[in-house]
């Protein structure tokens, strides 16, 4: 099984690393080098005549080196045995691979090409730099004067009837220089990695905006050089293996215009909670990503997971919360439905792509299946990504000091109430927001979200496609029970390079009688943020402190229609929370090198429905209840209403960056939880969770664990 693996290695390798490959025993490079390494006997030569008396000392050494049993010749074996090899930085021959159907064959290539003289290495751009090859020995032994010979003899008795195809041969290689950090790919949304260079994108008088995420490889590369960071980072090794566990890519292909990378993914986790009857918490991923870019204008990624875990008892809980219809037990918050695994595990399946089709510097065109998010801050009133990945076509407008960024999204509603056929009912939603720098410190937003239904065979309404049309305008046209329009507003204020102020203001519906009357109408339905971020806090480099509060009313999200509220795959599209609470956030992320550190604080309060038969009103925290239907008061409405319910989150975690190029982390968590409501019920009652976690994962998305 082993031998048939490595095989597979050596075979995908030498398709996507190597040019070419004759038969007999010729030598090939892995890519174009300026200059090829050089034996004593080739020190004059230059070029083409370089790259033959290589190859030319390569094959004689192994003629008079490579011995053959006696048992082998007796029995006149023929046979080929092929040999993957490097000269690396000092020149130094280094057998990667041997691949034969002869053991013993395998241990005396190893065996030679263990002899082989230390030559002096080939070089790119003037610097040394290790170079890769593969050789076909054949048996029996032929030295290289021999082997020419008889291919000259041969070109006179087969003399081809017409030219052959050289397509294949003439293909360029180049060598890698990691195109992406150049490149107009997303940059896979985690905020543990966003703050490596948040500071950088937030300075006084840059005119780039950074409330809009995912951001580009291009749009940052313009303030924080990522890409030199990342190389700075690399570790001083030789070996295949050694380079693409620390440095790079599994597989990495750079040609004419062109680029190509391929990694597994990996998110491998255990750990211990205190609220669980299981012995132990767990999640097993495993995934592959393939990504690349062909021009200069089109890049594209796609990833598939596949995945089992078991959370702490508290996660779980929420997760089977929000089960959908047909059986499944629960959705993974952020990642989507879940299958039964054993008797007490998830198996959740996932897969997200991006391609982003860039036709000027005004435009760039991306179709994805993924998240988005809208926000300077850690939670977005107005689009977050903490729900499950959905199907999107997105425009960026880029001009000036504007940034104007269109999505429409297609969404699923799960409840049993709304499937038909065993089929999900599906819903639209389609927002825009406009950055505007107005000056080199001041920021303003305006954003516009509407969601409608399939009703009446609706379908994805051409009236919402046009990118500049007031959302509301059309949604009230349309019918005032058709669709739920709401309105945002962001702003952010750099006081200077270290000190950032940013808050968000979302209006989902709003009485201008009923807020002047001021008796709290359940109408004024409305949110907002107010924060701060301290870049190199304290004058200590790359540390970033921030502060966040939320406060959303009761309602928010929610609608007289349940389909056509602010969520899908019974998850908020806004704050994770839905409505009903108030939340300060204290967050603290430090890296230096490879190593870092990430500490976060919640503390809130939520107004929770009892959902009892002696109490079953919707005080507005749950987002799929409509809020005509039970609703206790019309007055005095306020945050905390219902079983008010005190909750306070810790999330310490801190680890070693082993692959910058993946960002493969090894790491380790503790977060704590309290949770404690005013009445116990069967489904809401105190609850204190302590859930310590190890893991190996490559951070490419973010896992919001603070329910």
């Amino acid at each position: 099984m082993n031998k048939i693996f490595l095989s597979f290695i050596f075979t995908i390798t030498t398709l996507f690393v190597f040019a070419q490959e004759t038969n007999n025993s010729s030598v090939k490079p892995g890519f174009t080098t300026e200059q090829f390494p050089v034996f004593p006997n080739c020190e004059n030569s230059e070029s083409k005549k370089l790259e033959n008396c290589f190859y030319k000392e390569v094959q004689d050494f192994v003629y008079k080196n490579f011995q053959i049993s006696e048992n082998l010749k007796q029995t006149n074996y023929k046979g080929e045995v092929k040999v993957l090899f490097e000269v690396d930085a000092k020149g130094v021959f280094k057998v990667i691979y041997v691949n034969t159907a002869n053991d013993e064959l395998s241990e005396e290539a190893k065996r030679v090409f263990g002899q082989f003289p230390q030559i002096k290495p080939s070089t790119y751009n003037g610097r040394p730099t290790y170079s890769k090859y593969t050789i076909t020995i054949g048996i029996p032994l032929k030295s290289a004067e021999q082997i020419e010979s008889e291919a000259l003899a041969a070109a006179k008795i087969l003399k081809p009837v017409e030219k052959p195809m050289t397509e294949l041969d003439s293909i360029v290689y180049k060598k890698y220089n990691n195109p992406e950090f150049e490149s107009h790919l997303n940059i896979p949304f985690s905020h543990s990695y966003y703050a490596q260079f948040d500071g950088a994108m937030n300075q006084v008088g840059s005119n780039n905006h950074t409330a809009s995420k995912p951001y580009t490889y291009a749009e940052v590369s313009k303030y924080y050089n990522l890409k030199a960071v990342t190389e700075s980072l690399q570790k001083n090794v030789s070996t295949w293996l050694g380079r693409k566990w620390w440095n790079e890519n599994l597989v990495q292909i750079q040609g004419e215009d062109y680029w190509l990378s391929l990694n597994p993914i990996v998110d491998l986790q255990m750990g211990k909670a205190s609220d669980l009857d299981a012995s132990y918490t767990y999640v097993n991923t495993r995934a592959l990503n393939f990504r690349g870019g062909l021009g200069k204008q089109i890049n594209f990624t796609t990833t598939v997971f596949e995945s089992q875990g078991r959370f702490a008892g508290y996660f779980n809980d929420y997760a089977e919360t929000l089960k959908p219809s047909g059986g499944n037990p629960a959705i993974i918050p952020g990642v989507g439905i879940a299958k039964r695994f054993k008797t007490d595990a998830y198996d959740f399946p996932l897969a997200e792509a991006n391609i982003t089709y860039v036709p000027s510097k005004f435009f760039d065109l991306q179709l994805g299946y993924g998240r988005n998010f809208i926000g300077d801050g850690y939670r977005s009133l107005l689009e977050s990504d903490g729900a499950s990945p959905y199907p999107y076509f997105k425009i960026n407008t880029t001009f000036w000091k504007i940034k104007y960024t269109n999505t429409y999204m297609w969404l699923k509603d799960v409840r049993p109430e709304v499937t038909a056929e065993k089929t999900y009912a599906s819903k639209f939603m389609a927002n825009h927001y406009l950055s505007w720098n107005v000056s080199n410190k001041l920021n303003l937003g305006f954003f516009e979200s509407v969601v409608w239904t399939d009703s009446n065979n609706r379908g994805f309404d051409v009236n919402f496609v046009n990118p500049i049309i007031f959302y509301r305008t059309v949604e009230f046209n349309s019918s005032s029970k058709s669709g739920n329009a709401l309105l945002g507003f962001t702003g952010k204020y750099k006081w200077n390079n270290n000190v950032n102020l940013y808050g968000q203001f979302l209006l989902d519906e709003f009485s201008v009688g009923e807020m002047a009357a001021g008796d709290k109408s359940w109408k004024n339905k409305f949110g907002y943020q107010l924060g701060a971020k301290y870049f190199n806090a304290f004058k200590v480099k790359d540390l970033l402190l921030q502060l966040e509060y939320n406060h959303v009313r009761p309602y928010v999200y929610s609608h007289s229609a349940v389909i056509t509220n602010y969520g899908h795959n019974n998850q908020s599209i806004g704050h994770q929370w839905g409505g009903n609470f108030e939340e300060f956030v204290a967050i603290g992320r430090y890296h230096k090198g490879r190593y870092y550190a990430d500490g976060k604080i919640s503390v809130g309060t939520r107004g929770l429905d009892f959902d009892t038969a002696q109490d079953s009103y919707n005080y507005g925290g749950n987002i799929y209840k409509s809020y005509d239907v039970k609703r206790p008061y019309d007055k005095g409405v306020e945050v905390g209403q219902g079983n008010k319910t005190s909750v306070f989150i810790a999330d310490i975690q801190g680890g070693y960056v082993i692959n910058p190029m993946t960002n493969l982390k090894l790491f380790g968590s503790f977060i704590y939880r309290n949770f404690d409501p005013t009445q116990e019920t069967a489904t809401t009652f105190k609850q204190s969770t302590t859930w310590f976690t190890i893991g190996l994962r490559t951070d490419v998305f973010n896992w919001y664990f603070d329910y």
